[in-house]
């Protein structure tokens, strides 16, 4: 009896997990997988690599839609062109929503989604091209960034010239709001007024909604530890102030004694430097092998001092730091501030700190010879003045002299003087004895 009881019940449950089982299938079988992926702050390389892993992942699911959240205020050209590629390279619709601003690449990066929807209140445009410096780049590149925007409307079939006026202050747009000499910023009712913007939501499910999707099963992407880091590394501003710090620590450390925190904070900066960059993707395999070459080069010159091996292991880990930028110009720029605050701050160091201490001791010789430590180079024998003798050689001004049967070496005070000719000491600096010849 007791068995039949729990037969019929293990039946009961297989049946109401089947028929559970069979639910969640048909409910899935109704609804449309969405990734959505924040594009949030600066472009640059990291954010690359994050954008790149999270279309990876939703091919990978056979997604329905990728949905870009975008905050941006701009960055890096050169990342928004890859992030560009990511977005066109793939078959899974794309859709750019902007949740409060898409400026310069940032609305690049919109433009080459095949739709976009705004939040109220957000904006896209004003993409001039700025260099680093603050300056606008030059005409080349400004050239070339207008054709990109341009392309980017075109694919989309969306009216290029507000794309141009975005990054061309030439444009004259002032029913936008930017006549000649300003950038086209695009509010969400003038983006749908020309054909910017599919349409206005508040909130994702007024996004689903307007996309038509009305079972969205949504999946978000979130940046891991590694990209959070990778991001921040890799920040143009960020990464002349690490070296810096990565210099400055280990220069500290050199004038410290044992090992302590600045060497810890020196080496941990320049660890993170190259995480972060390998993380992002900027750094290969070969820039660890040239810093790790680099290295072993500088501690072999500390041990067998031949100044090539310094050299060389100098010109490794500059050329390690130089390929794990995102550009040359910039890493060379950002190597140069390090350099010179290493310099700096080894002059300071040098003339304030005690040579005793740290590991600069053991190859700095400090002990000094001098008279308060009881060393004397000669003996200065001012009992000799006024003593005679004889000239054991001709002195023409200096040679030989005998007194009291002791030789000496002489000079006369300029004039020749002939060998056996009666001579007096007349002056004895150190190891410099002074005669003048005597007539009697």
């Amino acid at each position: 009896m007791r068995k039949k009881f729990y037969m019929i019940t293990i039946l009961l449950l297989s049946f109401v997990w089947l028929n559970q089982a069979s639910i969640e299938a048909d409910q899935q079988q109704g609804s449309e997988l969405i990734y959505v992926v924040p594009v949030e702050d600066d472009v640059e390389q990291g954010l690359v690599a994050f954008l790149e892993r999270s279309v990876k992942e939703a091919e990978e699911s056979f997604a329905d839609y990728i949905v870009f959240e975008i905050d941006s205020p701009g960055g890096r050209v050169d990342s928004a062109n890859e992030i560009a590629n990511i977005l066109t390279g793939t078959d899974i619709p794309t859709v750019a929503y902007v949740i409060n601003q898409a400026a310069s690449a940032g609305s690049y990066i919109a433009l080459n989604a095949d739709e976009i929807y705004f939040k109220p209140n957000a904006r896209i445009g004003a993409a001039g091209v700025i260099n680093s410096d603050g300056t606008a780049a030059d005409k080349k590149a400004q050239s070339d960034w207008i054709k990109a925007m341009r392309a980017a409307a075109e694919a989309n079939n969306r009216d290029p010239l507000y794309a141009e006026a975005m990054a061309n202050a030439e444009v004259d747009l002032p029913e936008y709001g930017a006549p000649e000499g300003e950038y086209l910023t695009l509010s969400p009712e003038e983006a749908l007024e020309v054909g910017y913007a599919e349409g206005i939501a508040e909130d994702r499910r007024e996004l689903f909604n307007l996309m038509e999707i009305s079972q969205p099963e949504v999946r978000e992407m979130e940046l891991t530890i590694s990209e959070h880091i990778a991001r921040f590394i890799t920040n143009p501003v960020v990464i002349p102030i690490l070296l810096s710090l990565g210099s400055i620590g280990l220069i500290v450390e050199l004038y410290s004694p044992g090992f302590g925190i600045p060497g810890i904070l020196g080496i941990t900066a320049l660890i993170l430097f190259f995480y972060g960059h390998l993380v992002a993707g900027l750094a290969g395999y070969e820039s660890i092998i040239l810093l790790l070459v680099g290295l072993i080069c500088i501690v072999l010159e500390i041990f067998v001092p031949s100044g090539i091996l310094g050299i060389i292991g100098g010109g490794a880990i500059l050329g390690a730091l130089l390929v794990s930028g995102a550009d040359m110009g910039h890493m060379a720029f950002s190597i140069g501030i390090a350099l010179l605050v290493a310099i700096i701050l080894s002059i300071v160091l040098f003339r304030k700190l005690d040579f005793n201490k740290g590991f600069l001791s053991n190859f700095i010789l400090t002990e000094a010879t001098n008279t308060e430590s009881g060393f004397v180079s000669n003996e200065n024998r001012m009992e000799l003045i006024g003593r005679r003798g004889q000239a054991l050689t001709y002195l023409r001004p200096s040679g030989t002299g005998v007194f009291d049967g002791e030789r000496l070496d002489v000079v006369s005070e300029g004039s020749f003087i002939a060998r056996d000719a009666n001579i007096e000491i007349v002056k004895v600096e150190g190891s410099r004895i002074v005669v003048r010849e005597v007539h009697e």
